[in-house]
């Protein structure tokens, strides 16, 4: 189908029809201000495209189905929508992992047999015209993913064997599952830690055994997770937010203004080009780790703890290639 607006037209003509209505073009026309040559292209792919009964009753002026059980496709979509899915599809393989292929895969084949005629679009052809670089992501277990979306969705408590990679030890956790998270193709799980006592993030590559328990929770109705993520950097929430402020130079400015690193982010633009960023939050190694990367193109000025952590794992970078 060529466009919205013409799944809109021809949705509308199949409930005119059924409604016994028996409309026409011209009336059709007019309720939708397009020209009646519209119309009859529409009624064309009614016919040849979706295989309807359509007919025309001359005593009542207007079109009708021979056969009133016929109905429309149950999946009725524009080629650009089709596009659309199929991409998703690529991009989905890339980011959720290759064990969900094969139930991508099954939907792209229901979707398609819902249609009458060929569809054009193949991810053939489409991985012709477009590349996904896959991240560098953990494996997650498929089973282990869709155990924990029915854990959120039934509110039921989940024993995990995490392994805590700041202690590089094994330990069981009592869970109750609020939301999963995915982060350039890595999947993190906001649970409330019986352990901790408090919200907690936990990367699912990081579980190894689990177990959905009988016991349910009640969800907290004044936990936003919006609100929760937002004192985070990345994925790392750490612990009291607190304001960063990094100081970039002209050269490392032109990209970071073009992005938007958090929520709560302010630039303040400096006369010889380069820039400084404000934002606030408690992941601070995060913050750490990332700055770092941009070497001595950018300046922690605040908080003392992050600039003077930084100078500290400088100086032990120094005597390692010194």
């Amino acid at each position: 189908m060529s466009s919205r607006q013409q799944l809109e037209r021809i949705l509308e003509i199949d409930r005119q029809i059924r409604a016994l209505r028996y409309p026409n073009a011209r009336s059709l026309a007019q309720e939708l201000e397009v020209s009646e040559r519209t119309i009859y292209q529409d009624r064309q792919f009614l016919v040849d495209r979706l295989g309807a009964p359509l007919a025309y009753d001359r005593k009542r002026g207007g079109w009708y189905y021979t056969d009133p059980n016929w109905a429309l496709p149950s999946v009725l979509v524009t080629e650009g929508e089709l596009l659309a899915f199929f991409l998703s599809v690529e991009i989905a393989k890339r980011y959720l992992g290759t064990a969900f292929e094969g139930p991508l895969r099954s939907a792209v084949e229901k979707i398609t047999a819902g249609l009458k005629g060929q569809v054009e679009v193949s991810l053939k052809e489409l991985q012709e015209c477009y590349i996904f670089a896959p991240p560098s992501v953990v494996a997650v277990k498929e089973e282990l993913l869709l155990d924990l979306y029915r854990a959120i969705q039934q509110c039921r408590q989940v024993k995990i064997r995490y392994f805590t990679a700041s202690r590089g030890c094994w330990q069981v956790r009592v869970v109750e599952p609020y939301h999963l998270y995915n982060l350039r193709g890595d999947w993190y799980l906001i649970a409330f830690d019986h352990l901790r006592g408090k919200m907690r993030i936990f990367h699912a590559g990081r579980i190894d055994q689990w177990e959905v328990l009988p016991q349910v929770f009640t969800r907290d109705s004044r936990f936003s997770v919006d609100e929760w993520m937002a004192q985070a950097f990345v994925a790392e929430r750490g612990e009291e937010p607190v304001e960063v402020v990094i100081k970039f130079d002209p050269y490392q400015a032109r990209y970071i203004r073009e992005r938007r690193w958090h929520s709560t982010q302010e630039i303040e633009e400096l006369p010889d080009g380069g820039l400084i960023l404000r934002f606030v939050t408690g992941g601070l190694d995060e913050v750490k780790r990332w700055v770092m990367g941009y070497g001595s193109h950018a300046e922690v000025l605040a908080p003392a703890s992050l600039r003077r952590a930084i100078k500290e794992e400088i100086e032990q970078m120094v005597e390692i290639y010194r």
